[in-house]
């Protein structure tokens, strides 16, 4: 018996050592380095230094410093809630005939993933300005604030000393190549937030930007496209909407001669592009954009105003690119330079079908996203391109009831009797006896009252009325198709437009540094992440004194610092 034991007691031990010795060893994670933040009262302490230093310590922490990235593209799902990538993960999946939970978006097989804490410093619910200026600048703000530390909104005089360093001016500091690519006005908050300084998200032209913000100094958003390029060469691609924000009002519009520009100043920003890239190419269509694969740098603007969403994008006279078209032509040129680069792409129009209430839109943008996302890796190696996803805040769409498998996402909710699962497939049904969807919203237009715009019942998109009357109980769906593209999902609380959400949002990562997204972040740390995982850029902070004794850059830089000396 107690050579039985002993046998079987050393057969054992062979085996678990035979597996210890093959299985895969995972990779050992990244050295972590320690800062020291002073603690601070929330929020009265929380000064630009603060937030920087702060995020700082969190990344290098999670062992960013050990990063080695040559190139980094972050894609922005502008209101990109997990509940929108659950629900677009399942669509997509629909799509190519499948039940479709089993589904991944592109990203989603990505191996790092955190959450985002996405609060401005004046808001718990946030906007796009001042989310993406932590993104960009490594330092929490106001909402509404595009580039500038904390302050008054309208107050232009304050705002001028605020001024934060973006890491895209960082980068062309540093001798790299740098991208803009929106589905949005370049001159909204998203794209703006990496190259212009403002404490009103809003002053995109002149015409925006009041009398005394003009007297006090500061610079309508479009006009600093162009001056960015103090800090080096400025964007060599700029892929996006708002051709109205960068032309006059006495020029016509290329694509709808019913369109003018919208600038009073008599400014030609396209024109003044032109000139300082004489070799460059504006586009503004699709052909045209192809066409100029070999420019050394590109200017796109391809509608007036925002781009068209996907649904729509094949209805567009100018024949639009899609944003996965927009990618690559952005990496194609920007991979062209030895140095590296730095790109943001931003899926913006996820954001605007969520506030107007219409889920097949913002769904169908996101998955216009991840096909963005595939065609980033598809160009890209993991080797020296660190890419990374993730959103800017949250939006109110719920996911409910019990469907079952492979129910349509954009269709009413079919179960088996519920939670229980005792009944045959059928529609399931409110307290009142009323089917419902699976989607819906917690406010937005798609309350079903009546507006000043359309009768009580299901709303149609767009619907963006200014007056509503109260609701009379919930619509019979029964016959409604609610998976068409128009169809708004029912919304609890009336508003004319649809609110974002406070809660955490998504961050997935693959490539050099990656291994340092991971935890619940304050949204100011991906800024770190970026920074810390390349190093020309660090090293680019470090040269200005910016970095501690382990070269970490934790000091606040100063934008003016970096702006390129007159030769």
């Amino acid at each position: 018996m107690q050579k039985a034991t002993f046998l079987s007691a050393t057969l054992s031990t062979l085996l678990l050592g035979a597996c210890a010795s093959t299985a895969p060893q995972s990779a050992p994670a990244a050295a972590a380095i320690s800062v020291e933040v002073p603690k601070v009262a929330h929020p009265e302490g929380e000064t630009p230094q603060w937030w920087y230093r702060d995020g700082a310590a969190r990344a290098a922490a999670n062992g960013a410093m050990a990063g080695k990235a040559k190139n980094v593209i972050l894609f922005l799902g502008d209101g990109m809630s997990l509940t929108t990538v659950a629900a677009a993960r399942i669509l997509e999946g629909q799509r190519r005939g499948n039940p479709g939970e089993e589904n991944l978006l592109s990203w989603e097989r990505f191996p790092a993933t955190a959450f985002s804490k996405t609060y401005n410093t004046d808001s718990q619910t946030p906007d796009s300005a001042g989310t993406m200026t932590a993104i960009t600048t490594g330092v929490k703000t106001h909402m509404g604030a595009i580039g500038v530390s904390a302050g008054t909104r309208s107050d232009c005089a304050d705002s001028l000393p605020k001024g934060l360093l973006t890491w895209l001016q960082l980068a062309d500091s540093a001798g790299m190549a740098t991208g803009i690519v929106s589905t949005a006005r370049l001159t909204h908050a998203t794209p703006a937030a990496t190259y212009a300084h403002s404490p009103e998200r809003n002053w995109e032209n002149d015409t925006d930007l009041p009398e005394a913000a003009k007297a006090a100094g500061c610079a309508d958003i479009a006009q600093q496209l162009i001056s960015t390029a103090r800090y080096g060469r400025g964007p060599l691609v700029a892929l996006g909407g708002g051709r109205g924000q960068f032309t006059t009002v006495n020029e016509e519009d290329p694509e709808y001669s019913d369109k003018v520009g919208l600038r009073l100043d008599g400014r030609n920003l396209v024109a003044e592009w032109q000139a300082a890239h004489p070799q460059g190419a504006y586009v503004w269509n699709a052909d045209q954009l192809k066409a100029a694969a070999n420019a050394p740098a590109l200017l796109g603007l391809f509608e007036p105003d925002h781009m068209q969403y996907e649904q729509d994008r094949a209805k567009d006279r100018g024949s639009e690119p899609s944003l996965a078209e927009l990618t690559r032509a952005a990496i194609a040129n920007l991979s062209k330079h030895g140095e590296g680069y730095v790109l943001m792409v931003e899926g913006a129009r996820i954001d605007h079908a969520n506030h107007s209430g219409n889920a097949a839109r913002a769904l169908g943008d996101t998955i216009a996203l991840s096909d963005a996302v595939k065609a980033a890796v598809d160009a890209t190696s993991a080797e020296d391109t660190l890419i990374v996803v993730t959103a800017d805040h949250s939006h109110t769409l719920n996911f409910v009831g019990y469907p079952a498998r492979g129910n349509a996402i954009l269709g009413k909710v079919k179960d088996k009797g519920g939670e229980d699962g005792a009944g045959k497939l059928d529609l399931a049904r409110d307290g009142l006896g009323m089917p419902y969807t699976t989607l819906s919203y917690a406010n937005g237009p798609g309350f079903t009252g009546a507006s000043n715009q359309q009768p009580a019942g299901p709303k149609k998109f767009p619907h963006a009325p200014s007056s509503f009357e109260a609701a009379n109980g919930r619509p019979d769906l029964t016959h409604v198709d609610t998976e068409h593209p128009d169809y708004m999902q029912e919304a609890l609380v009336p508003s004319k437009s649809e609110s974002h959400g406070g809660e955490d949002v998504g961050i997935w990562a693959r490539g050099p540094g990656s291994k340092a997204v991971r935890g619940t972040l304050e949204q100011n740390t991906i800024y770190h992440l970026i920074v810390q995982s390349t190093p020309r850029l660090r090293a680019r902070l470090c040269e200005v004194g910016t970095c501690d004794a382990n070269g970490v850059p934790v000091e606040l830089p100063q934008p003016k610092n970096f702006e390129r000396k007159a030769q």
